[in-house]
């Protein structure tokens, strides 16, 4: 497989499943304002968030665990907030340094064990996958953590460059970098499949 067609991959599958993830539209088609409160942003967002921590810890309750914890985090400083757009900012760059501490804890507690492999999407979400977009899941799953956020964050997440350095407290650089090796790696696991 080309490293054009990897990354083309990628693309759909993330971006089937940000489809599949995608908050309803209102029923009159008039376009969703920004959410006034945390009940409307939760209600709003919480699967999203859900989601894409799921492709980055792999174990559905573990992810909901990190979107709660950060609600609650958004909550305890909504007060403070400076205008309601970036409580969404607030909330993703919360989910990946949740999804982070998970990682390392998780690491930590492992110490010599291999890594965690198992694949946590529900069966029924898999089973609306192609083959293709599965080993692409699975595959996603057996990167290191920084280019996983990275891809996931771009092709899932529908980021800027930008916006994933100023997530995952990385420059733009090191954003580009870990993309290209992720791509390169997917390239070599999914000729290898």
């Amino acid at each position: 497989m080309h490293r054009l067609t990897v990354q083309q991959s990628v693309e759909m599958t993330l971006g089937h499943l940000r489809v599949l993830d995608a908050p309803a539209e209102p029923p009159s088609g008039d376009p969703v304002e920004a959410p006034l409160t945390l009940e409307d942003l939760y209600r709003q967002h919480r699967m999203r968030l859900v989601r894409l921590a799921i492709l980055l810890v792999d174990e559905a309750p573990t992810a909901e665990d990190v979107v709660q914890e950060a609600f609650t985090g958004l909550h305890r400083h909504w007060s403070g907030l400076r205008d309601e757009a970036a409580a969404l900012g607030y909330l993703r760059t919360a989910v990946v340094n949740g999804s982070r501490s998970v990682l390392r804890r998780r690491k930590t507690a492992r110490g010599y064990v291999p890594p965690h492999q198992a694949n946590a999407r529900s069966a029924e979400s898999l089973a609306m996958l192609t083959t293709e977009h599965q080993s692409v899941v699975v595959a996603l799953g057996q990167l290191p953590p920084r280019q996983r956020e990275v891809l996931v964050l771009r092709y899932y997440g529908g980021m800027s460059e930008a916006e994933i350095a100023a997530a995952t407290g990385v420059s733009r650089g090191t954003v580009k970098s870990s993309a290209s090796r992720a791509l390169d790696a997917l390239q070599r696991m999914l000729e290898g499949s």
